[in-house]
């Protein structure tokens, strides 16, 4: 009997390319979608990669764990700007991105049918992944200004239960978890025998007073934290596929059956790239995200224009507002017009786990990944698209 895969069928449609379909049925459409930074990595780097790949030994299959060079790279990085010490107990390994280090983390630490805790909103291809792996999301609200809410994960905790994940600074919602909040979330799950899943390819975009803490840094914390990163936002190299993770020395067996039935290896002229970028170091990031910042206080300038018809935390972190419309019959058809009637794209909230369309319209809007004029006009039209829309919908 030919039948696609029943965990597959749980598992639902990626949200991104609906939105992309849309955006090229209509031209001329700005899209407030994909999360990816406007700049690329360095041209200097880009251009040095043909005399890097030039040693004929480079075309062969490389370290399961990653290029020894870039692994020592990241290590020195992860002590100097993290406080993440590995080594004997705790082991890096570099991936295709960080959604590959996610799937293979969960498919190395759980068998179907265990649970994975997401703080809701939730990262989509988080959930994807652990739906893939035959193992079941339990969301868990948080709070309205998007802030974990601790006893609520406590209370969320089954036999079954493999890891809490945490994604800080925050897709979708911006939020930057304080370092007393991820202090509690991994003492629990120490305490519960269970892992720590931390998110942090965001790290560097942090605003105002917001700082980035890594729960890897806490000491005893190498024995049930997996700590997840990428070169996608820090230095746009998002479709060079590059991330890395930290992860407990004991999970290496398993690690490294999933990476090299899976991968093998990251791609070689990737690896080279993200070590030439990440030799340029945090400095080449941070008049960037300086930039940011000041997009990020237009857009929320511009957003107050709703006035009441919308809600959104002013987060500070990541490149996202997660907003609160009122509720629609049908989400995506609030979609749809926007792009139809106004040109502008944005992503809806049910996508990353807010489902009740009808009491509220969540959409998420990404700013970082156009330039500052771009996104001025695209946030420009999509107040007058939600402003004609609910106008329409008025009795």
């Amino acid at each position: 009997m030919k039948r696609s895969s029943a965990r597959m069928d749980r598992v639902d449609t990626p949200i991104i390319p609906t939105i992309a379909a849309l955006v090229r049925d209509n031209p001329g459409t700005i899209s407030l979608g994909q999360g990816v930074v406007s700049y690329g990595p360095p041209a200097d780097a880009v251009a040095a990669l043909p005399g890097l790949m030039a040693d004929v030994q480079l075309n062969k299959y490389q370290a399961v764990s990653g290029y020894g060079p870039l692994v020592e790279e990241i290590q020195a990085k992860l002590a100097r700007e993290n406080g993440i010490v590995t080594g004997d107990q705790a082991r890096i390994m570099v991936t295709a991105g960080s959604n590959m280090a996610f799937l293979n983390a969960v498919l190395a630490v759980a068998d179907p049918g265990d649970e994975f805790i997401l703080p809701t909103p939730f990262y989509f291809n988080q959930e994807m992944a652990i739906r893939m792996g035959g193992c079941v999301p339990v969301p868990v609200p948080t709070r309205d200004d998007w802030q974990l809410d601790v006893a609520a994960l406590a209370a969320a905790i089954t036999p079954r239960t493999r890891a809490i994940v945490t994604v800080s600074p925050n897709n979708p919602t911006g939020a930057v978890y304080p370092e007393a909040d991820l202090q509690a979330v991994n003492a629990l799950c120490a305490s519960r025998g269970i892992y720590h899943f931390s998110d942090e390819a965001y790290e560097y975009f942090t605003y105002d007073e917001a700082r980035h803490f890594s729960p890897g840094s806490i000491a005893g914390a190498h024995a049930h934290t997996l700590s997840f990163f990428s070169f996608s936002k820090n230095y746009g190299m998002a479709s060079w596929r590059v991330g890395y993770l930290v992860y407990p020395a004991d999970l290496f067996d398993a690690m490294n059956k999933v990476q090299d039935t899976n991968l093998i290896c990251a791609p070689v002229a990737s690896q080279l790239l993200a070590l030439q970028a990440l030799r340029q170091g945090r400095a080449m990031v941070e008049p960037r995200v300086a930039d940011l910042a000041r997009v990020r206080a237009s857009v929320h300038e511009a957003l107050s224009g709703l006035g009441d018809l919308a809600q959104f935390p002013r987060t500070q972190g990541a490149f996202y507002v997660l907003m609160k419309l009122p509720g629609v019959p049908d989400a995506l058809a609030f979609n749809r017009a926007m792009t139809e009637r106004h040109r502008v794209a944005t992503i809806p909230g049910f996508a990353f786990g807010l489902t009740d369309t009808r009491t509220a319209n969540y959409q998420r809007l990404s700013y970082g990944a156009l330039d500052a004029a771009t996104v001025a006009e695209g946030v420009q039209r999509y107040v007058a698209a939600v402003k004609d829309w609910y106008q329409r919908q008025a009795p």
